[in-house]
């Protein structure tokens, strides 16, 4: 690999690390290429960005982001997301499925170092959608309660005026 192709996936990598919330290390050792496809697909279908790189690059990417100083050692996959819980959940349903080939090993999670124990617990939380939905299901109980009790309210005036 020539200098100008390093300097390119350092560039291109330090500005897709900027704009993300998340970024999920993930250890890949003995995956097929098909296996790796899966993943790939399911990550772009959740708005989830994967990279195989270099880990020198991906210390330097990090570091020119300001992220921080990262230690990477071995294979390593690289999830980054616009979100903190798409990444997540994509490397963890995909370390579920593919338990034996396939490891979360830490992440940057808005700007800090994440063990993977934070990597979890990020993959637990309902996406977006999901909380917005929770949330206007909240606000709208007390209208559903009322106009049941409404309801309830009208059959028995109606029984009593039959």
């Amino acid at each position: 690999m020539t200098k100008q192709q390093k300097s390119e996936i350092v560039d291109f990598l330090t500005s897709e690390f900027k704009e993300s919330q998340a970024i999920v290390v993930c250890d890949y050792k003995g995956l097929t290429h098909k296996q790796l496809e899966v993943l790939r697909k399911d990550a772009r279908d959740n708005g989830t960005k994967v990279q195989v790189a270099k880990n020198t690059l991906v210390a330097v990417s990090v570091k020119n982001a300001e992220l921080g100083d990262i230690e990477l050692t071995g294979t390593n996959i690289f999830l980054w997301s616009e979100d903190q819980i798409s990444a997540c959940k994509v490397a963890d349903k995909f370390a579920s499925d593919n338990k034996d080939k396939f490891a979360i090993k830490s992440g940057i999670i808005e700007g800090k170092i994440a063990d993977l124990a934070t990597v979890n617990a990020f993959a637990k939380l309902p996406s977006r959608e999901q909380l917005l939905g929770m949330l206007a299901a909240t606000w709208m109980a007390p209208i559903t309660n009322f106009t049941i009790g409404l309801d309830a309210l009208r059959k028995k005036k109606e029984e009593e005026a039959a």
